[in-house]
């Protein structure tokens, strides 16, 4: 195994506040894949340039076709939340440093990563219905399985705007910073997760991802076979060495 590697995706279109164009949205759709084809990939980090972080789905196609059918807007609205959705489906940890603004669709992606850091100052919410939307990108499901289903009915009923202190209170994300400080902590974070044993990495993400196990009992005997797997690793071996001799133990991935 080759050294294990934090990528950085970052969403490039300051200009319109990181708004999810076609070519974003085609752009994202190759680099997941890619991504998941990384053996050595560790963790990824998203955030975005400039002011924001993302501003959701582009305005100008959403209200682009007044007259296409309700068959034709779901397969379209299907496509684009797969497209996106598609960070789901990394085996690696991934982090969302939200630097600014994650509205709508934007901030539906940072719910879908595993772990969220906000900039205290940044904007976050969900107004779908005031434009006249159902909510859309799972924030229906995601933002109950994240802080519960009165956060989920605060915001999209109210479609009011938070800031990332009042998300870090409300349960969110996990830590409020200042902005300059958003993207360098969650590196560091992501740079902890690279150095940690990689198999036992993975399957506690899939331990965890969408709402984790359904019973106490799925839990036990997740873990009991999951465990026992990374008790069979050389990397358990060299942690244990390694937690004896006072050292940063060097993990292989085996």
């Amino acid at each position: 195994m080759g050294t294990r590697r934090v990528a950085v995706v970052t969403f490039d279109q300051p200009d319109k506040r990181n708004a999810m164009s076609d070519e974003m949205t085609a752009s994202w759709v190759t680099l997941m894949r890619e991504l998941r084809e990384d053996r050595d990939l560790a963790a990824v980090v998203v955030t975005g340039a400039g002011a924001a972080f993302c501003a959701g789905g582009d305005l100008t196609w959403i209200a682009s076709e007044p007259d296409a059918t309700v068959i034709d807007l779901r397969h379209r609205m299907l496509a684009f939340y797969r497209s996106w959705l598609s960070i789901k489906a990394l085996e690696v940890p991934t982090i969302a440093a939200i630097n600014g603004h994650a509205i709508g669709a934007g901030l539906g992606v940072a719910l879908a990563c595993d772990i969220r850091y906000a900039a205290a100052d940044a904007k976050l919410g969900v107004p779908f219905t005031s434009l006249g939307l159902h909510p859309g990108m799972a924030t229906t499901w995601s933002i109950a399985n994240v802080a519960g289903l009165a956060v989920a009915r605060d915001l999209l009923l109210t479609g009011r705007i938070v800031t990332g202190d009042e998300a870090l209170a409300m349960g969110l994300v996990s830590r409020s910073l200042p902005r300059e400080d958003v993207l360098t902590t969650a590196l560091a974070a992501a740079e902890g997760i690279a150095a940690a044993a990689p198999i036992a990495n993975k399957l506690t993400v899939a331990a965890l991802r969408d709402g984790g196990h359904a019973t106490f009992h799925d839990a036990i005997e997740w873990e009991a076979l999951a465990q026992s797997v990374t008790l069979a690793t050389e990397d358990l071996q060299e942690g244990i060495a390694a937690a004896s001799q006072r050292r940063a133990p060097a993990f292989r991935g085996k």
